[in-house]
Parts: C-alpha cells; sequence; structure tokens
C-alpha cells in the first residue's frame, strides 16, 4: 500500500472539526468585505489615491484599481439589436499545448500546438480551424542561460496563441473578437530567466498592438476566477496608518474572501465594473496595452457563475468593444449549457490538444528519421524503463 489511508483519514477527522468553525468566521469576513464595497461604493477616487500609495510603497502589489463606475455597479447584457446592414460578429479563438522535455525520455524535444477556429455568428457558417504546430529540437531548446524552461515554453504558447490570431484576423471582416484562455498579461516571468522574459515581453505586446491596429476587440477570459484583486484593494481602504501601507504585504484582513463570492450578487447576464489591474508588470503594460478588467456573471438565477474576463485598454474605453465583448461571452457561453464556458474556447481546447498517441508518433517519426540520417538516439533512463513496466499505474 502506497499510502498511508489512516494518517490521512485522521487529519481529515481534524479538517471536519473545524470546518464550523472557519465557515463561521469566512461568513464574518464576507460580510465585512461586502459592507467596505458599500461603503467605498462612491468614493473611487479616494480609494485609488489610497492604492497609489500603497503601490509606492511596494510597487509589486497585485489589486484592482478603481475607475470611474461605482465599485458595485451592475451592468446588465447588452441589447443584442444591431445597427442595420452591419456584418456579423467574427469570433476568433485560440488556445494551445505543450509538450515539455523529458530528460529520462530517449529523445529530448519539445513541441508546441496551437488550435484556432474562427466563427462568424448569425452567417450560417461552418466554423474554419487551424493548427500549427512547432517542434523543437537540438539547439532550438537552448537559449543563452541553458535549456528553455517550463515557463519560457509557455511563455512561447501564449505568443503564438496571439499571433495565430494576428495571422487570421486580416481574413475577415469587422466586427473582430479574438479570444484566449487565460490573463492577457504574460505569465511564467521570473522563473524563465528575465532575459528571455524581456524578449518574449517585447514580442507579446508588439502582437497585441498590432491586432490593436487591426481593430480587434482582444480579451483573454478567466474562468472561475480564485483572485482576490478588489478584496485586496478593499484591504488597502482600510489602512489608517503609514506603517500599515509600508508593511502592506502582511496585512490581509479579508483573508479567504475572494471577486468571485464577492461579486456573487451581480444578476446573471451582468457585468461588474471595470477596473485597472495593478501589478509589478503595471510598468510594462503602459498606455493603450494597460491591463483591465470586470467580471461577468454567465450563470443563472439559482446558480451564478463568475469569470474574469482582462482586456487591454483600447478596449475598457470603448463602450462599443466593451458591449460586443459582453454580448459575444454571454451568448458563447450558453451554448455549453449548465457548464457555462466560451463554447469557442472549448473548440479551440480540443484543436490543440495532443493526444498521447500523436505525442507517440511524433517520437517514433522523430526517432525513425534520426536513425535513417545516421543520427544518435540514446535509450530511456532505467527509472523511466521501470515506471512503464506492464501493471504500473502511478501518476507520477
Amino acid at each position: 500500500m502506497a499510502l498511508n489511508f489512516q494518517q490521512v483519514l485522521d487529519k481529515i477527522k481534524q479538517i471536519g472539526m473545524g470546518a464550523r468553525a472557519r465557515q463561521e468566521s469566512l461568513d464574518v469576513l464576507r460580510e465585512h468585505a461586502r459592507q467596505l464595497l458599500d461603503s467605498w461604493a462612491d468614493k473611487t477616487a479616494e480609494l485609488r489615491d489610497k492604492v497609489e500609495r500603497a503601490r509606492q510603497a511596494d510597487s509589486n502589489i497585485r489589486c484592482a484599481l478603481p475607475l470611474d463606475e461605482r465599485l458595485d455597479a451592475s451592468t446588465p447584457e447588452p441589447d443584442p439589436s444591431t445597427d442595420e446592414g452591419q456584418n456579423p460578429v467574427t469570433l476568433l479563438a485560440a488556445d494551445g499545448s505543450q509538450i515539455l522535455p523529458d530528460r529520462h525520455a530517449a529523445l529530448q524535444y519539445s513541441l508546441v500546438n496551437v488550435g484556432a477556429i474562427a466563427m462568424q455568428l448569425g452567417s450560417g457558417q461552418s466554423p474554419e480551424v487551424f493548427t500549427d504546430s512547432s517542434l523543437l529540437f537540438a539547439d532550438e531548446l537552448y537559449t543563452e542561460t541553458g535549456m528553455l524552461t517550463k515557463e519560457a515554453i509557455e511563455q512561447r504558447r501564449d505568443i503564438a496563441e496571439r499571433r495565430k490570431l494576428l495571422e487570421l484576423a486580416p481574413d475577415y471582416p469587422a466586427p473582430l473578437l479574438a479570444l484566449t484562455d487565460g490573463p492577457v498579461e504574460l505569465w511564467g516571468a521570473k522563473n524563465g530567466g528575465e532575459d528571455d522574459y524581456r524578449k518574449n515581453l517585447e514580442i507579446h505586446k508588439s502582437v497585441l498592438s498590432q491586432l490593436q491596429a487591426k481593430n480587434v476587440t482582444v480579451a483573454g477570459y478567466v474562468d472561475k476566477p480564485g483572485a482576490d484583486l478588489v478584496v485586496r484593494t478593499l484591504e488597502i481602504g482600510e489602512f489608517s496608518t503609514d506603517d500599515e501601507t509600508k508593511n502592506i504585504r502582511k496585512q490581509h484582513s479579508l483573508r479567504g474572501v475572494t471577486d468571485r463570492w464577492l461579486f456573487s450578487f451581480l444578476p446573471a447576464g451582468s457585468r461588474s465594473a471595470v477596473f485597472g489591474l495593478q501589478s509589478s508588470s503595471r510598468v510594462h503594460y503602459t498606455g493603450d496595452l494597460a491591463l483591465h478588467f470586470f467580471y461577468l456573471n454567465v450563470g443563472y438565477t439559482k446558480h451564478p457563475s463568475l469569470a474574469r474576463v482582462e482586456f487591454p485598454k483600447w478596449v475598457a474605453e470603448d463602450a462599443d468593444k466593451l458591449n460586443l465583448l459582453h454580448a459575444a461571452l454571454l451568448q458563447q457561453c450558453r451554448v455549453m449549457g449548465a457548464r457555462p464556458y466560451p463554447y469557442i474556447l472549448h473548440r479551440a481546447h480540443e484543436i490543440a490538444v495532443v493526444k498521447f498517441e500523436e505525442k507517440r508518433q511524433v517520437e517514433q517519426m522523430l526517432e525513425l528519421e534520426l536513425r535513417r540520417a545516421g543520427g544518435e538516439v540514446e535509450e530511456g533512463s532505467n527509472k523511466q524503463s521501470a515506471k512503464d513496466l506492464p501493471g504500473k499505474t502511478r501518476t507520477k
């Protein structure tokens, strides 16, 4: 037996014994958070000043930046009517998957696969699907600082997704909405090497700017967000001394409360106010690229489901683009029924996923070609060989 179930069971019982007390404590914090949201709702300028003072004390703080709308604003689903003669909305979505180099495998390689889909709403035309597959081998697996890390490959995947959207955009009439799963902000930074990250970031920003030049509404969709961006701002609002502001990382008076719960009051189909994003990356995303977001209830009256939608400033400041984004996401989520998620992103994911059988086929093709050309093919590690024995069912 690999798992000591008795130890696990003992811990589970301890968790259960404390469940009621934890829930009561969380309920108190939630009520306080809701009260703070109400009290700060129409004081956005004052709260924004507090966030700015906190940013000066610690530029790495991550929170929401209040703008002009009330904090508790609720904007209903836009009127679906459109101007007569307007082209149907075209949705573009891209998603990616990757195979990472594995030192235990016989072959060292990486693969980034991007799936994309284009769909013209209400046109009666079938969606078009696209796939780009990039295989990295030998020197391509290395940078000046060593082998590509998991973070660096994931950055390349994210950039490849938006490059595909940029490539497709000229082929379709406006209005255009381009979606990816996850935030617009480029992640995986510091562990991937600062120099590599900065290079990838410049490429990423260039692609975003080119999408703006093509008048594309760009957004990232975060399903079941776990962030506390607005809650963190409410915590900052409670600061009354300079010491609290200076020691902001230790101040978590609402720990455990999430934005997803805070905005659960939004009626079905409604979005929250638009917020700016304060984070360590704010210095990189400037001007029209400055990152913004809203929360959107894509669920139903008896079963709310909150998503965070992230987009650049050029979308945030355009009411038509905001309405297009709002309405299109609701339409796409409703296609999926009781488990709302944008259908077009779901399809992009299905296209992008590399199945195990496809992975094995790539490896066999690569091995055969290397042997035919007189190249070297190593054996897999002994550890991997043991894991691959018949009957082995370990997860790692």
